[in-house]
């Protein structure tokens, strides 16, 4: 039986009451996907736009110069000659130096930090150290490059070309400190935190069946992250790789900084030599019309690069993702 008291506070029609709050919540539903929709749409446009205004300023060079522009290493503002191979050698030289060092520290602290080696009153600092990395702003990393780690690491790259100088990447002239070896170390230090993060991040929503069925089995821990978590996690731990050799090709700063500017292919890696984003820092301060639309015909180049890198990724990615 229903008292008084009930009746005075029971909504007339219940049913209203649902249809006006399934009513909001629709609203709130098509707002919030409009709005995403909106943000995703509009950072696309900006991307393309981006893309256009440098292909439109670097028209000039590219009517000039054609596919000649990727394979010249004359860089000559004063008879309008521009060419880039010495560049792109750079880029992609310092970009695999980078990699070879980073891949392995940063997979080997994402497993030390996510297989219980040490409590985690110890492994919550070491992670929050690393994350820390990343927000140094790459223009402090060049000064503490010169003003630090290269009076440091003189004495070994001179040993270097001294023992090791028959081998080509070691050979050439006695190092002065800036050289590729150099920028690749740089580089190395800035993108080994991103590796480890995401590895990490991928080995922690792995299943724990994984490893707990290995270990059962008769498995070694080292066999069972061997042969079992990184298989595992293949996918993002590739795609991990991929964004930090992203960040590597279109670092700016320690490359001009650090890299010494040389306008020449060497293959001793303890050599100075030149990046894209190097050549548009230091060069277009001072560039005329002709010179910017070969700097930006540069940034173009660089474009595809990252492109070409991302496409390679997103293909070995759906390559090994199955393997989870």
């Amino acid at each position: 039986m229903t008292s008084g008291t009930d009746r005075d506070f029971a909504s007339p029609n219940p049913s209203l009451d649902i249809y006006k709050r399934a009513s909001t919540a629709r609203i709130l539903d098509l707002g919030f996907w409009g709005l995403t929709l909106c943000l995703a749409v509009g950072s696309g446009a900006v991307l393309l736009w981006i893309i256009l205004q440098t292909a439109i300023t670097a028209t000039p060079a590219m009517q000039t110069f054609g596919l000649g522009f990727l394979v010249s290493t004359t860089w000559d503002p004063v008879n309008d000659v521009y060419g880039v191979l010495p560049q792109i050698y750079g880029t992609l030289v310092t970009t695999i130096v980078a990699l070879i060092v980073a891949v392995p520290v940063g997979i080997g602290t994402a497993v030390f930090l996510t297989e219980d080696f040490v409590p985690k009153y110890i492994r919550t600092p070491i992670a929050f150290a690393i994350e820390l990395i990343v927000a140094i702003p790459s223009v402090v990393l060049g000064i503490w490059g010169i003003f630090v780690l290269i009076p440091a690491l003189r004495p070994f790259f001179r040993f270097l070309n001294n023992t090791l100088g028959w081998i080509p990447i070691f050979g050439g002239e006695v190092p002065r400190g800036n050289n590729v070896l150099l920028v690749g170390l740089v580089l190395a230090l800035m993108i080994t935190p991103i590796i480890a993060s995401l590895t990490r991040s991928t080995f922690d929503v792995l299943p724990s069946e994984l490893r707990q069925g290995s270990l059962a089995l008769g498995a070694t821990r080292w066999e069972t992250i061997l042969r079992v978590m990184i298989p595992a996690g293949l996918s993002g731990i590739i795609s991990s790789i991929m964004l930090a050799m992203g960040r590597a090709l279109g670092e700016t700063m320690v490359a001009a900084m650090l890299i010494g500017n040389a306008n020449r292919i060497n293959v001793s890696i303890l050599q100075p030599g030149s990046t894209i984003t190097g050549l548009i820092a230091s060069k277009f301060g001072e560039a005329g019309r002709d010179q910017v639309a070969a700097l930006m015909y540069a940034g173009v180049v660089l474009m595809i690069l990252s492109l070409l890198v991302n496409v390679f990724a997103e293909l070995i990615i759906r390559r090994y993702q199955n393997i989870e």
